[in-house]
Protein backbone atom coordinates (compact mmCIF):
# COMPACT_ATOMS: atom_id res chain seq x y z
CA UNK A 1 0.00 0.00 0.00
CA UNK A 2 2.56 2.62 1.14
CA UNK A 3 5.88 3.24 2.87
CA UNK A 4 6.17 6.42 4.94
CA UNK A 5 9.67 7.43 6.08
CA UNK A 6 9.71 9.69 9.14
CA UNK A 7 12.82 11.86 9.11
CA UNK A 8 14.32 14.42 11.47
CA UNK A 9 16.92 15.38 14.05
CA UNK A 10 17.03 13.53 17.39
CA UNK A 11 14.27 14.76 19.72
CA UNK A 12 12.42 16.60 16.95
CA UNK A 13 9.03 15.02 17.63
CA UNK A 14 9.26 12.18 15.09
CA UNK A 15 7.57 9.54 17.24
CA UNK A 16 4.71 11.89 18.07
CA UNK A 17 4.33 12.71 14.38
CA UNK A 18 4.33 9.00 13.51
CA UNK A 19 1.59 8.30 16.05
CA UNK A 20 -0.51 11.25 14.82
CA UNK A 21 -0.15 10.11 11.23
CA UNK A 22 -0.98 6.50 12.11
CA UNK A 23 -4.07 7.57 14.05
CA UNK A 24 -5.22 9.84 11.21
CA UNK A 25 -4.79 6.99 8.73
CA UNK A 26 -6.78 4.61 10.91
CA UNK A 27 -9.60 7.14 11.15
CA UNK A 28 -9.65 7.80 7.42
CA UNK A 29 -12.74 6.44 5.70
CA UNK A 30 -10.67 5.91 2.54
CA UNK A 31 -8.20 3.50 4.16
CA UNK A 32 -9.17 -0.16 4.37
CA UNK A 33 -5.71 -1.44 5.22
CA UNK A 34 -3.51 -2.02 8.27
CA UNK A 35 -1.15 0.62 9.62
CA UNK A 36 2.10 -0.37 11.34
CA UNK A 37 4.93 1.65 12.88
CA UNK A 38 8.45 0.18 12.77
CA UNK A 39 10.92 1.82 15.17
CA UNK A 40 13.86 1.09 17.46
CA UNK A 41 11.53 0.42 20.39
CA UNK A 42 10.00 -2.49 18.46
CA UNK A 43 13.32 -4.32 18.89
CA UNK A 44 14.10 -3.03 22.42
CA UNK A 45 17.16 -1.19 21.10
CA UNK A 46 18.79 1.42 23.33
CA UNK A 47 19.25 4.65 21.39
CA UNK A 48 22.63 5.55 22.89
CA UNK A 49 24.07 2.09 22.33
CA UNK A 50 22.65 1.98 18.79
CA UNK A 51 24.35 5.26 17.83
CA UNK A 52 27.51 4.88 19.93
CA UNK A 53 29.67 4.04 16.90
CA UNK A 54 29.41 3.38 13.18
CA UNK A 55 29.18 -0.45 13.36
CA UNK A 56 26.31 -0.22 15.88
CA UNK A 57 24.54 2.41 13.83
CA UNK A 58 24.97 0.36 10.66
CA UNK A 59 23.56 -2.69 12.43
CA UNK A 60 20.54 -0.66 13.60
CA UNK A 61 19.78 0.48 10.07
CA UNK A 62 20.17 -3.09 8.83
CA UNK A 63 17.69 -4.41 11.39
CA UNK A 64 15.12 -1.75 10.53
CA UNK A 65 15.61 -2.16 6.77
CA UNK A 66 15.19 -5.94 7.00
CA UNK A 67 11.98 -5.57 8.98
CA UNK A 68 10.64 -3.05 6.47
CA UNK A 69 11.51 -5.38 3.60
CA UNK A 70 9.66 -8.27 5.27
CA UNK A 71 6.63 -6.14 6.12
CA UNK A 72 5.92 -4.30 2.87
CA UNK A 73 2.77 -5.46 1.13
CA UNK A 74 -0.16 -4.22 -0.94
CA UNK A 75 -2.48 -4.15 2.10
CA UNK A 76 -0.34 -2.42 4.77
CA UNK A 77 0.91 1.12 5.39
CA UNK A 78 4.37 0.95 6.96
CA UNK A 79 5.64 3.98 8.90
CA UNK A 80 9.39 3.95 9.64
CA UNK A 81 9.91 6.00 12.79
CA UNK A 82 13.66 6.61 13.12
CA UNK A 83 16.23 9.32 12.41
CA UNK A 84 16.56 8.18 8.77
CA UNK A 85 19.22 10.87 8.66
CA UNK A 86 21.41 9.46 5.89
CA UNK A 87 20.23 10.15 2.34
CA UNK A 88 21.79 6.92 1.10
CA UNK A 89 19.69 4.99 3.62
CA UNK A 90 16.52 6.79 2.53
CA UNK A 91 17.42 5.78 -1.01
CA UNK A 92 17.62 2.13 0.11
CA UNK A 93 14.14 2.41 1.65
CA UNK A 94 12.87 4.01 -1.55
CA UNK A 95 14.26 1.04 -3.50
CA UNK A 96 12.35 -1.35 -1.23
CA UNK A 97 9.13 0.55 -1.93
CA UNK A 98 9.85 0.49 -5.66
CA UNK A 99 10.48 -3.26 -5.59
CA UNK A 100 7.14 -3.73 -3.79
CA UNK A 101 5.30 -1.49 -6.29
CA UNK A 102 3.70 0.78 -3.66
CA UNK A 103 3.38 4.47 -2.75
CA UNK A 104 6.21 6.23 -0.95
CA UNK A 105 6.67 9.54 0.84
CA UNK A 106 8.91 11.27 3.40
CA UNK A 107 7.51 13.03 6.47
CA UNK A 108 10.12 15.51 7.74
CA UNK A 109 10.00 17.01 11.24
CA UNK A 110 11.82 20.29 10.58
CA UNK A 111 12.80 21.60 14.02
CA UNK A 112 15.61 23.99 15.00
CA UNK A 113 18.65 22.32 16.59
CA UNK A 114 18.31 24.40 19.77
CA UNK A 115 14.73 23.24 20.26
CA UNK A 116 15.85 19.64 19.87
CA UNK A 117 18.58 20.18 22.48
CA UNK A 118 16.04 21.70 24.85
CA UNK A 119 13.63 18.78 24.43
CA UNK A 120 16.45 16.28 24.92
CA UNK A 121 17.43 18.01 28.18
CA UNK A 122 13.80 18.05 29.36
CA UNK A 123 13.54 14.32 28.75
CA UNK A 124 16.71 13.74 30.77
CA UNK A 125 15.34 15.76 33.68
CA UNK A 126 12.12 13.72 33.60
CA UNK A 127 14.03 10.44 33.54
CA UNK A 128 12.78 9.61 30.04
CA UNK A 129 14.78 8.16 27.14
CA UNK A 130 17.29 10.71 25.91
CA UNK A 131 20.56 11.02 24.00
CA UNK A 132 23.97 11.53 25.60
CA UNK A 133 25.26 14.98 24.70
CA UNK A 134 28.18 13.69 22.63
CA UNK A 135 25.97 11.34 20.62
CA UNK A 136 23.31 14.02 20.20
CA UNK A 137 25.78 16.55 18.79
CA UNK A 138 27.31 13.96 16.46
CA UNK A 139 23.89 13.06 15.05
CA UNK A 140 22.97 16.72 14.58
CA UNK A 141 26.23 17.37 12.74
CA UNK A 142 25.80 14.41 10.38
CA UNK A 143 22.12 14.95 9.59
CA UNK A 144 21.42 15.12 5.85
CA UNK A 145 18.31 17.17 5.26
CA UNK A 146 15.82 15.73 2.75
CA UNK A 147 15.38 17.63 -0.51
CA UNK A 148 12.24 17.24 -2.56
CA UNK A 149 14.17 17.27 -5.83
CA UNK A 150 15.58 13.86 -4.87
CA UNK A 151 13.24 11.06 -5.93
CA UNK A 152 13.90 9.22 -2.64
CA UNK A 153 12.83 12.34 -0.70
CA UNK A 154 9.71 12.97 -2.74
CA UNK A 155 6.91 13.68 -2.12
CA UNK A 156 8.11 15.53 0.98
CA UNK A 157 5.76 16.63 3.75
CA UNK A 158 7.44 19.12 6.12
CA UNK A 159 6.17 19.55 9.66
CA UNK A 160 7.68 22.49 11.57
CA UNK A 161 6.72 21.21 15.00
CA UNK A 162 8.19 23.98 17.12
CA UNK A 163 6.81 26.98 15.25
CA UNK A 164 3.72 25.74 13.42
CA UNK A 165 0.26 26.17 14.85
CA UNK A 166 -1.96 23.17 15.54
CA UNK A 167 -3.98 23.97 12.43
CA UNK A 168 -0.82 24.04 10.29
CA UNK A 169 0.33 20.70 11.72
CA UNK A 170 -3.11 19.19 11.14
CA UNK A 171 -3.01 20.44 7.55
CA UNK A 172 0.33 18.71 6.87
CA UNK A 173 -0.93 15.45 8.37
CA UNK A 174 -4.10 15.76 6.30
CA UNK A 175 -2.09 16.26 3.11
CA UNK A 176 -0.01 13.16 3.85
CA UNK A 177 -3.09 11.07 4.61
CA UNK A 178 -4.72 12.29 1.41
CA UNK A 179 -1.68 11.29 -0.64
CA UNK A 180 -1.48 7.83 0.93
CA UNK A 181 -5.18 7.02 0.68
CA UNK A 182 -6.26 8.76 -2.52
CA UNK A 183 -8.03 6.49 -4.97
CA UNK A 184 -6.43 6.38 -8.39
CA UNK A 185 -8.02 6.65 -11.80
CA UNK A 186 -6.87 7.48 -15.32
CA UNK A 187 -6.88 11.23 -14.53
CA UNK A 188 -4.78 11.06 -11.34
CA UNK A 189 -1.49 12.91 -11.73
CA UNK A 190 -0.50 13.94 -8.19
CA UNK A 191 -0.05 10.46 -6.71
CA UNK A 192 2.74 8.14 -7.82
CA UNK A 193 2.93 4.40 -7.31
CA UNK A 194 6.52 3.25 -7.73
CA UNK A 195 7.01 0.64 -10.43
CA UNK A 196 9.48 -2.24 -10.00
CA UNK A 197 12.41 -2.20 -12.40
CA UNK A 198 13.73 -5.28 -14.15
CA UNK A 199 16.44 -5.50 -11.50
CA UNK A 200 13.97 -5.54 -8.60
CA UNK A 201 10.97 -7.35 -10.01
CA UNK A 202 10.66 -11.03 -9.12
CA UNK A 203 9.11 -13.47 -11.59
CA UNK A 204 6.63 -15.89 -10.03
CA UNK A 205 7.67 -19.48 -10.25
CA UNK A 206 5.27 -21.60 -12.27
CA UNK A 207 6.37 -24.56 -10.15
CA UNK A 208 5.54 -23.95 -6.50
CA UNK A 209 7.91 -26.73 -5.45
CA UNK A 210 10.88 -24.86 -7.00
CA UNK A 211 10.20 -21.82 -4.84
CA UNK A 212 9.85 -23.96 -1.74
CA UNK A 213 13.12 -25.79 -2.38
CA UNK A 214 14.96 -22.55 -3.15
CA UNK A 215 13.71 -20.91 0.03
CA UNK A 216 14.56 -23.93 2.17
CA UNK A 217 18.02 -24.47 0.65
CA UNK A 218 19.16 -20.85 0.93
CA UNK A 219 17.95 -20.68 4.53
CA UNK A 220 19.98 -23.79 5.41
CA UNK A 221 23.13 -22.26 3.89
CA UNK A 222 22.54 -18.98 5.72
CA UNK A 223 22.04 -20.80 9.02
CA UNK A 224 25.22 -22.83 8.46
CA UNK A 225 27.29 -19.67 7.97
CA UNK A 226 25.81 -17.96 11.03
CA UNK A 227 26.35 -21.06 13.20
CA UNK A 228 29.94 -21.49 11.98
CA UNK A 229 30.80 -17.88 12.80
CA UNK A 230 29.12 -18.13 16.19
CA UNK A 231 30.87 -21.40 17.01
CA UNK A 232 34.28 -20.03 16.04
CA UNK A 233 33.72 -16.63 17.71
CA UNK A 234 33.73 -14.80 14.40
CA UNK A 235 36.92 -16.48 13.14
CA UNK A 236 36.65 -17.93 9.64
CA UNK A 237 37.98 -21.46 8.93
CA UNK A 238 41.08 -21.39 6.72
CA UNK A 239 39.58 -23.98 4.38
CA UNK A 240 36.17 -22.33 4.21
CA UNK A 241 32.80 -23.18 5.74
CA UNK A 242 31.54 -26.63 4.80
CA UNK A 243 27.90 -27.67 4.68
CA UNK A 244 28.59 -31.19 3.44
CA UNK A 245 31.01 -33.26 1.41
CA UNK A 246 28.91 -32.95 -1.74
CA UNK A 247 29.09 -29.17 -1.79
CA UNK A 248 31.88 -26.66 -2.44
CA UNK A 249 33.20 -24.77 0.61
CA UNK A 250 31.92 -21.30 1.34
CA UNK A 251 35.00 -19.06 1.09
CA UNK A 252 34.15 -15.65 2.53
CA UNK A 253 36.86 -13.09 3.24
CA UNK A 254 35.33 -11.55 6.35
CA UNK A 255 32.78 -12.07 9.10
CA UNK A 256 29.26 -11.40 7.82
CA UNK A 257 26.37 -10.33 10.04
CA UNK A 258 22.93 -11.90 9.88
CA UNK A 259 21.24 -8.79 8.37
CA UNK A 260 23.71 -8.83 5.46
CA UNK A 261 23.26 -12.57 4.97
CA UNK A 262 19.50 -12.11 4.82
CA UNK A 263 19.89 -9.29 2.31
CA UNK A 264 22.13 -11.41 0.09
CA UNK A 265 19.69 -14.30 0.35
CA UNK A 266 16.74 -12.12 -0.73
CA UNK A 267 18.76 -10.68 -3.62
CA UNK A 268 19.77 -14.15 -4.78
CA UNK A 269 16.17 -15.36 -4.70
CA UNK A 270 15.04 -12.35 -6.74
CA UNK A 271 17.79 -12.83 -9.29
CA UNK A 272 17.07 -16.55 -9.55
CA UNK A 273 13.39 -15.87 -10.08
CA UNK A 274 13.93 -13.49 -12.98
CA UNK A 275 13.53 -14.60 -16.56
CA UNK A 276 17.05 -15.08 -17.91
CA UNK A 277 18.06 -14.59 -21.51
CA UNK A 278 19.01 -18.25 -21.76
CA UNK A 279 15.64 -19.37 -20.42
CA UNK A 280 17.32 -21.52 -17.78
CA UNK A 281 14.72 -22.62 -15.20
CA UNK A 282 15.22 -22.13 -11.45
CA UNK A 283 16.62 -25.12 -9.51
CA UNK A 284 13.96 -27.69 -8.69
CA UNK A 285 15.94 -29.62 -6.07
CA UNK A 286 17.57 -28.56 -2.82
CA UNK A 287 21.14 -29.62 -3.68
CA UNK A 288 21.21 -27.62 -6.92
CA UNK A 289 19.83 -24.57 -5.15
CA UNK A 290 22.50 -24.82 -2.44
CA UNK A 291 25.30 -25.04 -4.99
CA UNK A 292 23.99 -22.02 -6.87
CA UNK A 293 23.66 -20.00 -3.65
CA UNK A 294 27.16 -20.97 -2.49
CA UNK A 295 28.59 -19.90 -5.87
CA UNK A 296 26.75 -16.60 -5.55
CA UNK A 297 28.08 -15.98 -2.00
CA UNK A 298 31.62 -16.86 -3.04
CA UNK A 299 31.40 -14.27 -5.84
CA UNK A 300 29.93 -11.60 -3.56
CA UNK A 301 31.99 -12.25 -0.44
CA UNK A 302 34.96 -14.32 -1.62
CA UNK A 303 38.62 -13.56 -1.21
CA UNK A 304 39.28 -13.39 -4.93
Amino acid sequence: MALVVICGQPCSGKSKAALCLAEALKQSSELKYQVRIIDEASFHLDRNQSYANMPSEKNLRGVLRSEVDRSLSKDTVIIVDSLNNIKGYRYELWCLARAAGIRYCVFYCDVEDDDCRKWNQERREKGEDNYDDVIFEDLVRRFEKPERRNRWDSPLFELKSASSSLSDSASIVHDAVSYITKKLDSKTRDVKILQPSIATQTKRFSDANSLHELDKATQEVTNAIAEAQSRDLGMLPANGISIGKDFPPINISRSVGLPELRRLRRTFMKLTGQTSLSGKPPPSDSDSAKRMFIDYLNRELGTS
